[in-house]
């Protein structure tokens, strides 16, 4: 991918916020900043990642474009299909469970008419798939909306946070 596709697919912005995250690493680590990078092109891409952004992320940071999939796939943080705007994750650990983890899942999927894995009708919220740990045990039962944690939550707060997301 030459730089005139990699300028095109990835905003300045994005490109602006990529660099910030290889100047935190030695120059021979560029491979360090791939987690800050996807991250970035999936803000831009309204919550999921594509196989052609990925590659502009190899480009621009000069890596195998297998060694970008290799992180995009293994972190559950990453889409790499289409899903609602709002990433909302209920954590499923024991803790979490045995503080009413469980309902609060129950209640979700009540209340937005999905299930785990999928995304509102409308496109406002994706409810991910169990996760095993958001490390938070002593705050469970706890979520995780957009990279903010949540935590010692009831069914009412959670309507409150589900209530503010636009």
């Amino acid at each position: 991918m030459n730089a005139q596709d990699v300028n095109r697919l990835l905003s300045e912005h994005t490109r602006e916020e990529i660099d910030g995250w290889v100047a935190r690493y030695p120059a021979e680590q560029k491979k360090s900043a791939v987690l800050g990078a996807l991250r970035a092109v999936q803000h831009q891409n309204d919550g999921h990642l594509t196989t052609e952004l990925m590659d502009a992320v190899a480009a621009y940071l000069e890596l195998a474009r297998i060694e970008v999939y290799e992180v995009a796939t293994f972190y559950s943080i990453f889409e790499t299909r289409p899903c609602g705007r709002h990433h909302v994750s209920i954590c499923n650990n024991i803790a979490c469970k045995l503080m009413g983890g469980d309902e609060l899942v129950e209640h979700v999927e009540k209340r937005l008419g999905i299930k785990l894995g999928e995304s509102t009708p409308d496109g406002r919220i994706y409810l991910k798939d169990e996760e095993e740990c958001l490390a938070a045990c002593d705050g469970g039962p706890m979520m995780q909306v957009d990279h903010v944690y949540y935590e010692n939550l009831t069914p009412e707060k959670v309507d409150e946070i589900l209530d503010d997301l636009e």
